[in-house]
């Protein structure tokens, strides 16, 4: 398995952190609830996991959350992620009913639905994600859906049985640009990625395609205007640029820190290139402001229902 463990030629010189990413913390009634609930049912939440520096406005302002299925343990080790890997846990087949029964009691708008990478499986987890999302539509049916899953192996069977469950967006992350991705990325592909989100869109061409972009790992302007337009190319709709964190001491570090401004400049060259929605800021995430993103038909079925 690949260490995140910096080699001695990759020690830098600490690149300090500034102003612009201190995080509000908002522990009220909505966050504590929230968390309960979540211990309770025995869940996971990519936002503790990953230690997404959101949590608070998510959990405590917009009471959102990305669920993280099929265990907390992943079976890649990727060198910029915070999520534990090692052996995987053993499939709990009960998860998807405890997930929506999760979001019910929630009465969630919309609902992220994510997993660790479960390469020991066949289906790469491809059945417990599609029947989350079918177990979510019997018990919340006017609840939107996006579901964040891994390449799925590059399996094309896989994705399709998560593409005939219809989630109302299907993200997957390109995470960094091509030349890096295989100090960052784990087993993962550049080129595969953008084939999973290429055939998702030939499968459900309705569904919207998302897809993330982490920045200040020693790429270039040039490399981060050549993923938009590969992502383009495949078709995708939405995409979001966010500052990458180091999470730990162990992991990759950061290059560059970029300002507001700068994002502001990406985001507005992304919506130029034919993107349907952008965001692009220092603490952006793949999950973040998810709600906003549905398509057109999923939000005239959410407003017909409140009339």
């Amino acid at each position: 398995m690949t260490s995140c463990k910096p080699t001695s030629n990759e020690k830098e010189e600490h690149v300090r952190k500034p102003d612009w990413l201190k995080i509000k913390l908002n522990t009220n009634d909505e966050y504590k609830g929230l968390k309960k609930l979540m211990r309770e049912k025995n869940l996971h939440t990519v936002c503790e996991e990953a230690r997404c520096p959101n949590i608070h406005e998510c959990w405590g302002e917009r009471r959102t959350a990305t669920m993280m299925i099929l265990g907390s343990v992943c079976t890649r080790a990727c060198r910029f992620c915070a999520v534990k890997t090692g052996l995987p846990n053993e499939l709990d087949l009960a998860e998807p009913e405890r997930v929506a029964d999760s979001v019910a009691i929630m009465n969630l708008k919309h609902v992220v639905i994510t997993m660790v990478a479960r390469d020991d499986l066949k289906d790469g987890g491809a059945e417990v994600l599609a029947e989350t999302v079918r177990a979510i539509r019997r018990k919340s049916p006017l609840t939107s859906v996006e579901v964040l899953p891994s390449d799925l192996g590059g399996i094309k069977e896989n994705l399709q049985l998560l593409m005939d469950a219809r989630p109302d967006i299907l993200n997957h992350n390109i995470e960094t640009v091509r030349r890096l991705t295989p100090r960052v990325r784990a087993r993962a592909k550049y080129e595969r990625s953008l084939d999973f989100l290429r055939l998702a869109k030939e499968m459900q061409p309705d569904i919207p395609t998302k897809s993330s972009l982490m920045i200040g790992l020693g790429e270039t302007h040039e490399e981060i205007l050549e993923v938009m337009d590969d992502l383009r190319a495949n078709n995708v709709d939405i995409m979001t640029i966010g500052q990458y964190l180091q999470p730990t001491k162990k992991h990759l570090a950061v290059k560059k820190y970029y300002s507001p401004i700068e994002f502001g400049k990406l985001r507005k060259i992304a919506m130029e290139k034919g993107f349907k929605h952008c965001e692009a800021g220092p603490l952006v995430r793949s999950s973040y402001h998810a709600d906003e993103q549905v398509n057109a038909a999923t939000k005239e079925r959410q407003l017909q229902a409140e009339v």
